[in-house]
């Protein structure tokens, strides 16, 4: 890293240090500055608006401390997002932790297509499977406020930090969360819609994967097999069972998936891809006959 920080820092001079030391790093981080910016935010606890004003004062001898430790934990690759404990999805705050995956913007179309698809039924029932952080349902219990939403995961750890975020943003009262290995505990339930972005990521590509990803995000909300598709075979199946007729299924794919997926959906109708900003399948969608 180059040198110490100065508590007698300018909070400017401050955010050019920290962007300095991650350029230096063995792991280039395109985003130097708007991570060395942003972390510093925090440390000081204000906005991005109100960070020009704060650009000519210096630090305290505490913030220079915690910045500066908040700095080396970037450099050990750590993702931004459990630094911070935070991060936005679908315009709504939401707690993360190492027990969860980061929700990314991806995600937001499978939100988007459950809305859109739930939006006119008087009271639907979804059910959100391997919720992790909560993202996905309480972004739709946010947006659908005459939804009833079950949320499951197999890992309580993420069960806590979801309830959590159900309780951040008002929703908690209309969320159900239970412990269950896929559908397993909503046994004997039926659903307008199953929703997912479950783990989709063969055990071979691990090496492949970002650093940030693969040392610091929970295994658990990664890999699915040896292929990727393990976890697709047994929920499709479930699916099945759980939904009304006319039912949507709704499901997060990883990258070259479609086909296989596609497969998988045969008997199903309706079937849809619809792709991300790179123009990717990133989301499955598919109608129980």
């Amino acid at each position: 890293m180059r040198g110490m920080l100065d508590h007698s820092m300018s909070v400017g001079d401050a955010i050019g240090w920290g962007a300095a030391a991650l350029e230096q790093s063995d792991d280039v981080f395109r985003t130097s500055r708007a991570d060395a910016t942003l972390l510093l935010r925090h440390v000081l606890q204000i906005p991005h608006a109100e960070l020009f004003a704060y650009r000519e004062r210096h630090l305290t001898m505490l913030q220079t401390q915690t910045y500066q430790a908040l700095i080396n934990e970037r450099l050990k690759g750590k993702p931004i997002q459990y630094i911070t404990g935070e991060q936005e999805f679908f315009g709504l705050p939401f707690r993360v932790t190492p027990d969860v995956l980061i929700p990314r913007p991806e995600t937001e179309h499978l939100v988007e297509a459950a809305i859109a698809r739930m939006e006119n039924l008087p009271a639907p029932r979804i059910v959100d499977v391997g919720t992790g952080s909560g993202a996905i349902a309480v972004a739709l219990a946010h947006s659908l406020p005459h939804a009833r939403v079950v949320a499951l995961d197999i890992s309580g750890a993420a069960l806590a930090i979801a309830q959590q975020n159900a309780q951040q943003n008002g929703v908690a009262a209309r969320i159900r969360f239970m412990e269950s290995d896929l559908l397993a505990a909503a046994a004997g339930e039926r659903f307008d819609a199953v929703v997912s972005n479950p783990p989709y990521v063969a055990l071979s590509e691990r090496n492949s994967l970002a650093k940030e990803v693969r040392d610091f995000e929970p295994p658990l909300a990664l890999f699915a097999g040896p292929t990727g598709l393990e976890i697709y075979e047994r929920l499709i199946r479930q699916a099945a069972d759980a939904l009304e007729c006319g039912g949507w299924l709704m499901l997060e794919i990883g990258y070259g998936q479609r086909n296989a997926i596609a497969q998988m959906l045969r008997g199903w109708s309706a079937v849809e891809f619809i792709p991300d900003l790179q123009n990717i399948p990133r989301v499955a969608l598919a109608q129980r006959v």
